[in-house]
């Protein structure tokens, strides 16, 4: 095996453990608790991350670690590699007994995702890519749309966002439709489901890494609003805004999002 594909393996099984471990959380009952600004946390939240902080760091014991639910650390960003894990990705859909939850984790070396999987447990999918190996659901390649117009084009956004009145040229009609996990909806662009998704506040690392890698490997574009790059493990672990769109369209929707300014 190569190294990528070793780490590969690796996620992918502590993926499904931990799936498994917040599916029997879940089905003992939740324990729900309010994080500062409101959104939820549960038990299962943090048994997952445990588990897979334990399980990942036991077998890749050089590789720094960042995680929704373990307090940031500067330590690692001493670390070539790291782990960017959300233990669950979605936790209003999980909560609310909704499939479109995932746990998404990404390994990043020198600040770019190499291998980076997201499993969906109820809805049986697990999303995988390796850096220059492609991406694949469930063991077939997958590909982004060739969709190359924005009217009727198929988002994975707010309606009211990109329909409101502050937009100097209008959008033409568009087809929404939304989900609870970000890495999820990027996962459904790489695999052609969608067209786009675009997110235009700042998202967090854990939230958006290994979708940027599936849907890079699937042929799509990964950018800010402005279309700059992103990379990770820096100080700051968010990423200014999102658009993540099949490669006819990403330009298309840059040349309304490149007016916004980008967020102080």
């Amino acid at each position: 095996m190569t190294d990528l594909a070793a780490d590969l393996a690796l996620i992918v099984e502590a993926a499904r453990e931990g799936a498994d471990l917040a599916l029997a959380a879940r089905a003992r009952g939740l324990e729900i608790e309010r994080k500062p600004g409101g959104s939820p946390v549960t038990n299962a939240d943090l048994k997952v991350d445990a588990f897979l902080k334990e399980r990942l760091l036991a077998a890749r014991p050089d590789h720094g670690w960042l995680s929704e639910e373990t307090p940031d650390s500067p330590e690692r960003l001493k670390h070539r590699r790291i782990f960017v894990v959300d233990p669950i990705d979605g936790t209003q859909a999980f909560i609310a007994n909704r499939p479109w939850w995932c746990i998404p984790i990404a390994v990043i070396e020198d600040g770019q995702p190499v291998a980076a999987v997201i499993h969906v447990p109820e809805r049986s999918e697990i999303f995988v890519a390796t850096a220059g190996g492609g991406a694949r659901m469930n063991g077939a390649a997958i590909r982004a749309s060739d969709t190359d117009a924005l009217e009727d084009a198929s988002l994975l956004a707010s309606a009211q966002m990109l329909q409101g009145p502050q937009w100097v040229t209008p959008w033409p009609p568009m087809r929404f439709e939304k989900r609870s996990a970000l890495a999820y909806r990027m996962a459904l662009v790489a695999a052609g489901a969608f067209d786009a998704t675009v997110a235009l506040t700042p998202k967090w690392d854990w939230d958006v890494a290994a979708g940027a890698l599936i849907a890079r490997e699937a042929g799509a574009i990964v950018t800010d609003h402005l279309g700059e790059d992103w990379r990770f493990n820096r100080p700051d672990p968010r990423q200014a805004s999102l658009v993540c769109a099949a490669p006819g369209l990403h330009p298309l929707i840059l040349e309304r999002t490149g007016a916004i300014p980008r967020a102080s």
